[in-house]
């Protein structure tokens, strides 16, 4: 007879998640239309044609290590901004908790709402019952030029601003 507690972790997904492999340096960024905290479409392929883009995936809006992730980048977005980054969060939460989100803690940049886990399938993110493993990538010329599969929460911003200027030499 079959565990009951190894069927009900399968059932709500507490076994190994299935997704894709993750994306490495050189690989095409994922080009999709994905929605934003104020509920507006946002088409990737548009961002990134527009210069660097750091896409960082996050388990919860307003939890505590997301909330430090996400104020690194908020206290560094001028210095990101002015070397021409494009700052999108993604994570699993709601249109409605995205923006709670965005507003509680002023954050000056895009956040996804990715429930259905498309765009973490996408760039290969292993994630959970809607909550991503957190990982960052910065994109350029739409394709990945850098990435960390274990993404800092204090200091997010401080990793991917040593990136930009380790491509820049």
């Amino acid at each position: 007879m079959k565990n009951p507690l190894l069927i009900l972790a399968g059932v709500l997904g507490l076994s190994s998640a299935a997704h894709a492999e993750p994306l490495k340096v050189g690989d095409p960024a994922p080009v999709l239309v994905v929605v934003n905290q104020d509920g507006d479409e946002v088409d990737l392929g548009k961002v990134y044609a527009e210069g660097t883009t750091l896409v960082y995936f996050y388990p919860k809006a307003d939890t505590p290590g997301c909330t430090a992730q996400a104020c690194s980048l908020r206290d560094a977005y001028a210095e990101l901004t002015d070397a021409g980054v494009t700052v999108i969060g993604v994570s699993g939460d709601s249109v409605k908790a995205q923006k709670a989100f965005q507003e509680k803690y002023k954050l000056p940049f895009i956040l996804v709402s990715d429930p259905d886990g498309k765009l973490m399938d996408a760039f290969g993110v292993p994630h959970r019952l809607a909550f991503a493993s957190r990982q960052a990538y910065l994109i350029r010329d739409g394709k990945i030029v850098w990435l960390d599969y274990k993404a800092s929460t204090k200091q997010q911003a401080e990793d991917a601003l040593a990136a930009l200027k380790s491509l820049e030499e």
